[in-house]
């Protein structure tokens, strides 16, 4: 079976489907999700193709710089992982090349335990050494900020290495949260990496065989890979991930046969999409969904009165979002990040939508007419039309508001982002005290101007307590006063939208799509 790529193919899908209907009349399948139907009667085998918007010749194999969804989601399937994220497992995590990972009494240090028969496909043993390697590589290659969290908690300077298969990790403090930190996207290679290759030894679910940037990758299952032995997958003989930007061309390569997962569809399309009989809808469930944030600056003088942030928080109508921006496929969100994630501070009550209040708050502080810019981008689905509607909800209450919105790509691209009054962002999941300490305390430029020791010092506490009682009472007393008096607007969380043909299952998000342990039928 060759697993080959031809450019022809890809141009195909990209360019020639563009001008096809998005979706063909077929019957109706009974209403089986494609997790049902796929474990109704599962099999091994078969070539999984999946569609992924890219980065065109910007794609690289170095994910550790890679810039797109694509990138992770090929570098998952080449390279182990130490874990995932799984708020239903005993340690909240889902250990991948780790067997486990203990914590010292006083949470000083990590203990993490390298599961035995760890092969890399050159036939190599996976050591401490690796891992230790691994997580030292994002200071010492470079990499993007959201992989550095192993660093900015752990010592890794005084790491021990005490046999092949365990490794200790000091704490830079304190910390009770780093098993989370560890398995959230951390990823292992060999020891001495330099070069991301098409050549590399990996240890991952599969083996690439091919990969053209801005075209696609293939691979062909890796037999020696560790979870075979466990009694799990990889099930599929061979796995494609196909570039194709536009996302009408991804969902008719999905209806046209050519693929048979499309990633990123977008709300609109998954409506559609839904009615056909042939394919189901699948949405990445808490706590992997993005935030769709707004920062309110306070270099800029009306944001520095509580009452104003306030008032920006009771204008945005959340559930409006949801339902003429997200069609439904989102989550209403409260002005504090990490929707779903254990220490998420769910007692705190849901702020309504209340324009009349936010109206007399504004008179109140002497802000009443005042003008703003809104700064907001494409960069993920739904931010430009979440600003353009939270734009209309404040000029409702008497901002005048002007929208500036860049192209796509240039939201960030500008080194004054952070000096800009009022700003639209989004955040991928990740545990809400680690990403406060990385993202906002001290005063980090992330946060707007927002300087508050007193909340630092209860993170910190929370991330420090052994005692759990301990631990979520100052989390939640942090939360709640970033709810009150933060600069964060989060009105909304919006998790990935992807199509699949009902013939799939098995596809896991951790955060980004998985096929590790996907089959077809």
């Amino acid at each position: 079976m060759s697993h080959s790529i031809h450019r022809r193919d890809f141009l195909a899908v990209a360019a020639g489907l563009l001008a096809a209907p998005v979706l063909s009349a077929c019957s109706s399948s009974g209403g089986q999700s494609a997790a049902q139907q796929a474990s109704a009667s599962p099999k091994s085998g078969g070539t999984l193709r999946a569609a992924f918007p890219g980065g065109g010749a910007a794609e690289t194999l170095d994910f550790l710089n890679g810039p797109t969804a694509l990138d992770y989601v090929r570098a998952r399937a080449m390279h182990g992982a130490l874990g995932a994220i799984d708020p239903g497992a005993p340690d909240g995590v889902r250990y991948g090349v780790l067997e486990r990972i203990d914590i010292s009494d006083d949470l000083s240090s990590y203990t993490l335990k390298v599961r035995r028969g760890v092969k890399f496909t050159d036939g190599s043993a996976l050591t401490a050494r690796d891992v230790l390697y691994s997580l030292n590589a994002p200071v010492t290659l470079g990499s993007l900020p959201f992989l550095k969290p192993p660093s900015q908690n752990f010592d890794l300077a005084k790491a021990r290495v005490e046999d092949d298969l365990t490794l200790v990790l000091p704490t830079k403090r304190p910390i009770a949260d780093g098993r989370l930190i560890l398995c959230q996207s951390t990823l292992v290679f060999k020891d001495g990496t330099t070069a991301f290759t098409a050549g590399m030894p990996t240890c991952g679910p599969f083996k690439l065989t091919e990969f053209q940037p801005g075209q696609g990758a293939a691979f062909v299952r890796h037999d020696e890979y560790y979870g075979l032995a466990l009694g799990g997958g990889p099930y599929v003989d061979g796995l494609e991930l196909r570039s194709i930007a536009d996302a009408t061309a991804r969902v008719n390569a999905l209806t046209g046969g050519q693929a048979d997962f499309a990633a990123d569809i977008g709300p609109v399309a998954s409506r559609t999409l839904a009615a056909n009989g042939r394919f189901a809808v699948e949405t990445s469930e808490l706590p992997y969904a993005t935030s769709l944030s707004f920062g309110l600056n306070l270099a800029h003088a009306p944001f520095r009165d509580v009452r104003v942030r306030r008032a920006f928080k009771l204008a945005v109508d959340r559930e409006a979002i949801v339902k003429t921006v997200l069609f439904g496929h989102g989550f209403v969100g409260n002005d504090l990040p990490s929707l779903g994630f254990p220490d998420y501070a769910k007692e705190i009550e849901q702020r309504p939508y209340d324009p009349g209040q936010a109206r007399s708050l504004l008179r109140d502080a002497g802000a009443d007419g005042m003008k703003i810019t809104l700064t907001t981008g494409s960069e993920v689905a739904g931010l430009a039309e979440t600003s353009t509607l939270y734009a209309e909800n404040l000029k409702a209450i008497g901002v005048d508001v002007t929208l500036d919105q860049r192209p796509p790509g240039r939201l960030f691209a500008d080194e004054g982002y952070f000096k800009l009054p009022f700003a639209a962002s989004f955040s991928p999941p990740t545990p809400p005290l680690s990403q406060y300490e990385s993202t906002r305390t001290a005063g980090a430029p992330s946060a707007f101007g927002f300087d508050r020791p007193d909340i630092d010092e209860l993170v910190a506490k929370a991330r420090g307590a052994r005692d759990a009682g301990e631990r979520r009472e100052a989390a939640v007393r942090a939360q709640r006063l970033m709810w009150e008096e933060g600069n964060q607007v989060i009105p909304v969380f919006v998790p990935s939208i992807n199509g699949q043909a009902k013939t799939l299952g098995g596809v896991r998000y951790e955060p980004f799509a998985s096929f590790s342990e996907a089959r077809l039928v």
